[in-house]
């Protein structure tokens, strides 16, 4: 498959049509199943609803809400602890309680894992997303949103998680958490040859 170059075809675009260039070999009767119906008919009806007036964190909220979580998760990264707290006030604002850990939670050593300081000579706490997946477990969330986690790190909290995952912020160090800037920046595309 080679969708993403297919789709700027004007001629082959699936955005409203759609089509099955897998000649019927996908039998995706997972969407028939109970616990999976709410997520795909929810996300599929706010797309006809509102459009594009959402931003995505209100988005969570409408979608937390449809589904009558009450108790959210918010996994951080301590680089953006500010804006967790932001986001934590926000969604307590709108009738959310809110359980949130940060990534260097329980202080683990990096050299016990075999991961180079950056400043040798002293003590750094390696990410644990581990502890967040297990501390919000325990809390019974709803859902979790994960808020900067390193990649990686990310996928780990999304494996351990018993609670759906969301994305709300991409950690890119270099671009403003704007992932896609590369993609929007002409030195960029020379950079990558695209």
């Amino acid at each position: 498959m080679k969708c993403a170059y297919c789709s700027q075809d004007p001629k082959n675009r699936c955005d409203l049509a759609g089509q099955d260039c897998t000649a019927g070999l996908l039998a995706l009767t997972e969407y028939e199943e109970l616990e999976n119906q709410p997520f795909h008919r929810i996300s599929g009806r706010f797309q006809a609803e509102y459009g594009n007036k959402l931003t995505r964190l209100e988005e969570v909220m409408k979608f937390a809400q449809e589904m009558q979580y009450k108790k959210l998760g918010l996994a951080f990264c301590v680089g953006l602890a500010e804006e967790a707290g932001v986001i934590s006030r926000i969604l307590e604002n709108n009738g959310f309680n809110v359980s949130s850990v940060c990534c260097k939670v329980c202080g683990l050593d990096k050299k016990n894992y075999d991961v180079p300081n950056v400043k040798p000579d002293k003590f750094e706490a390696l990410c644990n997303p581990l502890a967040q997946a297990k501390i919000l477990n325990n809390s019974k969330t709803g859902i979790n949103i994960a808020l900067g986690l390193c990649v990686g790190h990310d996928m780990l909290f999304q494996k351990y998680s018993e609670a759906p995952v969301t994305t709300l912020v991409v950690k890119d160090r270099v671009l403003a958490h704007n992932p896609l800037g590369i993609v929007y920046s002409s030195y960029y595309r020379k950079k990558f040859k695209v």
